[in-house]
């Protein structure tokens, strides 16, 4: 009985494992069916296709899903005629997949919840498979055909091969028919079966395994592409590989890793083709915890040698010579740490960027309109904390480009342009951040009615008088919308506001531009971690805050002559004609002792999409550092106007502020509905919207 609760523990890590690779695999999979409808797919990108379902099915047969294992297994069937070229990949097929893959997706979640889909609602899409395979076709497709596979080339060389599959294997789900296929399309292929094991009907069990082959491949194919056919039955069966040329001396037999096989066991003669054991791509599966906790001690690292420099600094040079040189040394290699720690949680954007094809195809068919999506810097990295939370955006901005940015058919040939729309998603790291762009060639933002329903909903007062950029930031505004009537896409006046409140959430920021008839483009600005920010430190009285500086335009020290007092609101400074409501950082947080005179004080002039440009009011900058950020509410609470805290090389705690919300904290709700001067004549500016 005490056996029982680790083997239980054991067994859920390996499910919840199972469930991962999972995830991956299905994001693979959309990925690689993407890839195929924009035709840009070639053999490998089908075999890879046929591997992800291949693996779901595999490991679901291990943990006994037996429903997710029988409908995967009818997909598998579709795909290997697809790899035959039995059947070609067009539209029909293509969208099949795809729903194939939803269903798969779905039992695969029912299997971890314990809640699947309703009985039976796989039947009928099961069935459409079935069918889709009794339409063979024999033309040609991006698989080439057996004949031609097997055709004999010079260069080929003789290879046996001895499989003797465990019981494990099917029970697994695996058939040893997919694989002998799988290498009869390397080259000739001669299978001979041993059914010397095989017991009498009365003792017969029909999950053991006692069938064992020989198989003879004659193939020009390195010894690796042999080694692939076996990667899914390696762990469950005895595989033996030898080359039977024998003119080539030294070719000698190789054994499949496997099981059985000793951790210790050098493989003799890896055989041409396969690439060193140095030279492997090799990778292992970490809990994100563990790397979190990494991440964490890495961060206290900085923060004690951050405490080092300062107390170093303090000494006399003469006392320890060597010291300065040594911290310096530290500082260079904790950095690379820091980095190489930080590229751990990378991943590329690929994996939320794969699912907008999809999601394009299907908004376009319900809107009438025919839409081309491009991809560009799929491959950009970014933190995964970051990446998890960019879906929810992405989905906005493309189903706003779809609805209300790209025109119907008619009315673009009616405007001289393509029937078919363009919408253009694409990161790239720039400036030590990562820009997404969300750009389309359609009608662009109709500001006279953008600004004509603001000031219907008294967002807007009728007599303000805006500028293009203004009207534009209406958009994110809550409750606006432009659309004439709700519908199941827009119209609610719910999404923008939400894309923006996410990506400041981020510690990003949006911006958009808009060209009447041309197009519109949205760019997203978001840093690469959410764990380390590059700050400048700033004086207020005693106290010690963080201004990140990606929300800082420029600090000054201003006269007497730039202030001007505004009734109920403070003062607002003049920059180049602009006026920049002040903030007081320390009546902001009641800090004693701090300079009330923003002319001896500096003036930190901050921008951020929620409440555009305002001045903070300090006593001195202290200077720029890396800091590393630590949830304040975690460790205390949420606190109005700070976003995190950080620990500072005398090891003090010094708060980081967050820019967007610290003007709402100063100034109050009432404050920001009222208009608080007038820049020139006939001219206001809405106080609520950014001030430029």
């Amino acid at each position: 009985m005490q056996d029982q609760a680790p083997g239980k523990q054991a067994i859920e890590t390996f499910r919840a494992t199972y469930f991962e690779e999972c995830a991956e695999l299905l994001d693979a999979l959309y990925q690689h069916i993407s890839t195929l409808e924009q035709g840009q797919g070639d053999p490998e990108t089908v075999h890879a296709i046929f591997r992800c379902v291949h693996s779901i099915k595999g490991g679901g047969g291990a943990f006994g899903f037996d429903r997710l294992v029988a409908f995967a297994h009818v997909f598998e069937a579709l795909l290997d005629k697809l790899r035959d070229g039995k059947i070609l990949p067009e539209r029909e097929m293509l969208q099949l997949m795809l729903r194939a893959s939803d269903m798969l997706a779905d039992l695969v979640a029912g299997a971890r919840l314990a809640e699947g889909p309703a009985a039976g609602a796989e039947d009928s899409l099961r069935a459409l498979l079935a069918g889709m395979m009794g339409d063979s076709k024999p033309e040609t497709s991006l698989v080439p055909d057996a004949e031609a596979a097997s055709a004999p080339v010079s260069t080929a060389r003789r290879w046996r091969i001895r499989f003797v599959p465990h019981a494990a294997v099917y029970a697994s789900a695996n058939e040893p028919l997919l694989i002998f296929r799988e290498l009869a399309r390397l080259g000739n292929l001669i299978v001979h079966t041993d059914l010397s094991r095989l017991p009498d009907l009365a003792v017969f069990e029909p999950t053991e395994a006692y069938l064992f082959w020989t198989l003879d491949l004659e193939t020009a194919e390195p010894r690796e592409r042999i080694e692939e056919a076996f990667e899914f039955v390696a762990d469950d069966s005895d595989i033996l590989i030898e080359s039977v040329n024998h003119e080539e001396p030294g070719s000698a037999a190789a054994p499949m890793p496997a099981a059985a096989t000793p951790a210790s066991e050098a493989r003799a003669d890896p055989g041409p083709g396969v690439a060193e054991p140095g030279r492997e791509t090799r990778s292992i599966r970490v809990d994100v915890e563990k790397v979190d906790r990494l991440v964490n001690l890495v961060g206290e690292l900085v923060i004690t040698q951050a405490m080092l420099v300062q107390f170093g600094g303090s000494l006399p040079p003469e006392t320890c010579p060597g010291l300065t040189g040594g911290l310096e040394t530290l500082s260079q290699h904790l950095r690379e740490l820091q980095e190489g720690v930080m590229a751990i949680r990378a991943q590329p954007v690929r994996s939320v960027f794969s699912r907008m094809p999809r999601l394009v195809r299907e908004v376009s068919a319900q809107l009438g309109k025919t839409v081309r999506l491009a991809v560009t810097g799929e491959g950009t990295e970014i933190d995964k904390t970051v990446i998890e939370q960019l879906a929810d955006p992405l989905t906005h901005l493309l189903r706003n480009a779809l609805d209300h940015g790209i025109e119907p058919p008619h009315e673009r040939e009616a405007r001289n342009k393509p029937k078919q729309g363009a919408i253009h998603l694409s990161a790239e790291h720039r400036s030590g951040r990562i820009v997404i762009e969300v750009s389309d060639d359609g009608r662009g933002i109709d500001r006279p009615k953008v600004l004509a329903k603001a000031r219907q909903n008294g967002l807007v007062p009728v007599e303000a008088i805006l500028s293009s950029d203004e009207i534009d930031d209406l958009i994110f505004r809550p409750g606006l919308t432009t659309a004439d009537e709700v519908s199941a896409i827009s119209g609610r006046g719910v999404g923008m506001d939400v894309v923006r409140r996410n990506i400041q959430s981020l510690g990003g920021r949006i911006a958009v531009s808009s060209s009447p008839g041309v197009g519109c483009r949205f760019t997203l600005s978001l840093p690469l971690t959410l764990a380390i920010l590059d700050g400048m430190s700033v004086a207020v009285g005693q106290e010690t805050y963080i201004i990140p500086l990606t929300n800082i335009m420029e600090s000054l020290r201003p006269v007497p002559r730039d202030l001007h007092p505004v009734v109920g609101r403070g003062h607002v400074l003049s920059i180049r004609g602009e006026y920049v409501p002040l903030l007081f950082l320390h009546e902001v947080f009641g800090v004693s002792g701090a300079e009330t005179d923003a002319c001896c004080g500096i003036v930190v002039v901050v921008e951020s999409d929620r409440t555009g440009r305002f001045g903070i009011v300090v006593d001195e900058m202290l200077g720029q550092q890396q800091v590393v950020v630590k949830s304040l509410e975690a460790n205390y609470g949420s606190v109005d106007g700070i976003g995190g805290a950080t620990i500072l090389g005398n090891g003090r705690v010094a708060l980081i502020l967050d820019v967007a919300r610290l003007q709402g904290v100063a100034n109050g709700a009432a404050a920001r509905s009222a208009v608080p001067f007038a820049p020139a004549p006939g001219r206001q500016i809405l106080p609520a919207a950014p001030i430029h």
